[in-house]
């Protein structure tokens, strides 16, 4: 594009400033970087660091706990701390934390995130999102556990919506099939692959019996146990879950080997008909999934850098930024007034 010597100059100004805006306009609103804290807050990591190192000393579920806390927030209107808060008083509308499938996630991971709030709001206060926080804290209890360690992006600020009525629809089921996993997957933008990765959480943790009672007992109907569980396994599931009667407290590790180390070994016991849940046992199963879980289960550095790789995609989903759309909150558990 040329202009003459007689070109007005306010419609070139014009023209100009339509293709600033264009080139502004390219540039994702949901942006998020490693560094986006470095000149207001250069020390959060190390300050949820020196909380989640000394929370996975004296309450080790709080590991377990609050990788799966972030998972549940991000599949419900995405990774903005949706999930941490606390229904008002009076209130009709529960809040995401009090849906039944929230109810269950350890009170720890709850008070870890909390803790760590408060020790960074004291050093940069009204700087850092709830949302962000328990991003880092994800990836701490990760690493404590013997994973991976990589880099959280940041820049998320906390969703004004929190809804116990949208999270059932949102997050995998524990008889869910294959085709409902790639389905829900797929919806929030990740891949197949990324599902079976993602899936490798279950390294550690532990699910309450109801999950899988049916597996034991009644499976599809049949009034017989799962055929796809390993005998010994069975019978020890029997042992700690009755038919009924059993106290609903009760839980039994997702990984029975190595209960308490993120490794891979998740994926070698879907191989030896060991997985808990029918979700997880149908990663074997199935001939979309069957490969890359045997992949995983011989290739421990291949899970580490594939989870990585996915709890960065997975904590970029339904970003929010901007007071249009999202709030610092002081208290992760409270609605900025």
């Amino acid at each position: 594009m040329s202009f003459s010597s007689s070109t007005p100059l306010i419609p070139l100004l014009i023209i100009i400033i339509f293709f600033v805006s264009l080139a502004t306009c390219a540039v994702p609103i949901n942006q998020l970087s490693v560094d986006f804290y470095a000149k207001s807050c250069p020390q959060v990591d190390q300050l949820v660091a020196s909380i989640t190192s000394q929370q996975f000393k004296e309450a080790p579920i709080s590991g377990p706990a609050t990788i799966r806390l972030f998972f549940h927030d991000c599949f419900v209107e995405g990774c903005d701390g949706s999930v941490l808060i606390s229904t008002k008083p009076g209130s009709k509308e529960l809040a995401e934390k009090d849906a039944e499938d929230n109810k269950e996630v350890g009170v720890e991971a709850f008070e870890s995130i909390n803790k760590a709030k408060a020790l960074v709001e004291s050093k940069c206060p009204g700087i850092v999102s709830c949302a962000d926080i328990l991003a880092i804290a994800a990836r701490d209890f990760v690493h404590l556990a013997g994973g991976p360690y990589y880099q959280v992006k940041k820049g998320r600020w906390d969703g004004k919506i929190s809804m116990a009525s949208r999270v059932q629809s949102n997050l995998p089921r524990a008889n869910a099939t294959i085709d409902q996993l790639i389905q829900l997957f797929k919806s929030k933008g990740l891949t197949t692959e990324e599902l079976v990765i993602l899936s490798g959480a279950h390294t550690i943790g532990f699910a309450h019996c109801r999950h899988f009672l049916n597996r034991l007992y009644d499976y599809k109907g049949t009034k017989k146990p799962d055929p796809s569980i390993d005998p010994r396994l069975l019978k020890a599931l029997k042992m700690s879950c009755p038919s009924y009667g059993g106290n609903s407290d009760i839980v039994a590790p997702f990984d029975v080997t190595t209960t308490f180390s993120f490794d891979n070994a998740y994926y070698g016991n879907l191989g030896a008909k060991m997985g808990l849940l029918a979700s997880d046992q149908a990663l074997f199963l199935d001939v979309r999934t069957k490969s890359l879980v045997q992949e995983l289960a011989k290739d421990k550095q291949k899970f580490f850098q594939g989870f990585a790789l996915a709890m960065d995609k997975m904590g970029s989903i339904g970003v929010k930024r901007g007071t249009r759309h999202g709030e610092k909150r002081k208290y992760c558990s409270v609605h900025m007034a």
